[in-house]
């Protein structure tokens, strides 16, 4: 199994409960498969911030969320965060269980976060806004926001 890269300090990140989880198990699931995966989403899970459902902050990356981030060579994506079953690249639905996927949980916009990719290739994004996903609508409004640390 490869070491994990130090990317340099991580930002603060917050995950719903039910997001928690949900990818604690996803986590468990693929360690047999995916070891290098599953370690680093369970490492993000350990470090997260747990809030209710309803307290996740609209500007936070969670699952079902779309984000657009711009990479460090200058590039803007979007892209939609999703579980395993429901990735689809040419859609830009992308799993929690890839490198990126898993650098993106959690994050608020204006947040940056190092992260490795399979080919130990090093790379940094930044949340440059989240754009709801339409069942947040149903779960509850949510009018607060994360403020990253000036630091991060």
């Amino acid at each position: 199994m490869k070491e994990h890269i130090n990317n340099g300090p991580k930002p603060s990140i917050v995950i719903g409960k039910t997001d928690h989880v949900r990818l604690n198990n996803l986590a468990l699931a693929a360690a047999g498969r995916l070891p290098e995966i599953s370690d680093g989403l369970s490492l993000e899970l350990e470090r997260a911030a747990i809030v209710p459902d309803v307290s996740v902050p609209k500007n936070v990356v969670r699952m079902g969320s779309m984000v657009e981030y711009e990479t460090d060579i200058g590039d803007t994506r979007r892209v939609t965060l999703v579980f395993p079953g429901d990735a689809d690249i040419s859609e830009g639905k992308i799993t929690v269980l890839t490198p990126i996927g898993t650098a993106l949980l959690g994050l608020a916009a204006g947040q940056t976060m190092g992260w490795t990719a399979r080919d130990d290739r090093r790379h940094k994004l930044t949340i440059l806004k989240v754009i709801e996903h339409p069942v947040d609508a149903l779960v509850a409004p949510r009018d607060q926001t994360f403020s990253p640390k000036a630091n991060e």
